[in-house]
């Protein structure tokens, strides 16, 4: 994914070349990327031999799980379409962990029949259900406690998850009491110890706080925990500041905490997979010129890329054919719906576009098309795998028709 002769290539395919057939808006995938992102995964952390299982809500499309199946990666799921469609891909029973805080008794049925690895409570009122269903099955079922170890990941507010005025997980004193309760269950297996502090991390000071609140509850609690589920929340560089999580020190630091311990590490990692192997391609409808910025409006909006209104997060905008212009004013990037929240990015010093020109809002592979939607009654855009400079659809253009 990168310019080659002033033109934005994805797996050796000008972004111009793929417009003209494929129309935009449409999600372009690179395989390559995908896989160069999963063996920096599995090189940094070989030392402790993770259990990585993607979390699907990230991306769910299955010809994209199905892959990553094939990379050796198991599935993190949070409902039950997801678990249903991690299956569906391939990705092996005994490689998937069921999170959540709002599991249904339906939901939960549904994962002690497949025999999934683990499922994950985050209430007693969970562990009760979970019991009441394995009890009516004469079966014994693994579970993890996920545990809320009240630390700042220093990310944004919309998606840290282990502070204690979060929703996720339960205090210390909760989660040993619910330990011994498991314990001595008949229909029970307390097989892990669950966190996860937030997404979009890049600094470690926050995992090696973690680190050190769970080696205290370990103690405390008293009980050989079959594995010791990390969560993910490995964030990545959306912008041109080269901020990186350092991954290899991580590794270090969970070698030296799993010392004395018999426990395998299980990740739950999505952006840091898909994130930067995703890009949106959109259109030019109309600039709109204003006092002192030009408003670019795209046939892309919110409805396919809610991550800027949802989060004020900034995707990297790109044009897909350099030119050697500067625009005067600052461009504004923004879609048709009818919200002022509708804007992706204002850009100085961008290079002077015109209408029917196409850019390409980059960074979108993980929590873009999974937080899509049909508001203004617009269709989803489709989605394109590129592998080996083949194109493949992946997911087909939605039908106004249909929709409505």
């Amino acid at each position: 994914m990168n310019y080659k002769k002033k033109n934005y290539l994805i797996e050796g395919i000008r972004a111009n070349q793929i417009v003209k057939k494929y129309k935009t808006p449409s999600y372009c995938y690179s395989y390559k990327r995908i896989r160069e992102n999963i063996n920096f995964f599995k090189k940094n952390f070989q030392k402790i031999n993770p259990l990585t299982c993607f979390a699907v809500k990230a991306n769910p499309n299955r010809a994209i799980l199905k892959e990553i199946g094939k990379l050796g990666m198991g599935a993190d799921v949070v409902s039950i379409g997801e678990l249903m469609k991690a299956i569906k891909s391939g990705i092996k029973v005994n490689k998937i962990v069921f999170s959540g805080v709002g599991k249904t008794f339906k939901e939960i049925e549904y994962a002690i029949n497949k025999k999934i690895l683990l499922i994950n409570a985050e209430s007693k009122s969970e562990i009760i259900t979970i019991e009441k269903i394995a009890r009516s099955k004469n079966r014994k079922v693994n579970v993890g406690i996920r545990l809320n170890p009240n630390i700042d990941a220093k990310t944004l507010k919309q998606i840290s998850t282990g502070k204690k005025e979060n929703k996720f997980g339960v205090s210390e004193k909760n989660f040993l009491n619910l330990a011994n309760y498991v314990k001595s269950s008949k229909n029970l297996n307390l097989k892990c110890l669950s966190v996860h502090i937030g997404s979009q991390i890049l600094e470690i000071k926050p995992y090696i706080k973690m680190l050190n609140v769970l080696d205290k509850v370990i103690k405390k609690a008293n009980h050989n925990f079959e594995y010791i589920d990390l969560g993910g929340g490995f964030g990545i560089n959306y912008g041109n500041n080269n901020i990186k999580l350092n991954l290899r020190k991580y590794s270090e630091s969970i070698k030296k905490f799993l010392k004395g311990k018999e426990s395998k590490i299980i990740f739950e990692p999505g952006r840091s997979i898909i994130g930067n192997a995703g890009a949106l391609l959109s259109k030019v409808i109309y600039i709109k010129e204003g006092f002192k910025k030009d408003f670019v409006i795209l046939d892309a909006a919110m409805n396919d890329l809610i991550r800027p209104a949802l989060y004020n997060a900034n995707h990297r905008i790109i044009p897909a054919i350099k030119n050697n212009s500067k625009s005067k004013k600052i461009y504004e990037f923004v879609g048709p719906i009818c919200e002022s929240t509708d804007k992706f990015s204002s850009v100085k010093n961008f290079q002077r576009l015109k209408e029917n020109d196409i850019i390409i809002i980059c960074d979108v592979g993980a929590y873009g098309m999974s937080l899509s939607s049909n508001y203004n009654l617009r269709p989803k855009p489709c989605e394109i795998l590129i592998k080996n400079s083949k194109i493949q659809i992946i997911n087909k253009r939605q039908n106004l028709r249909d929709l409505i």
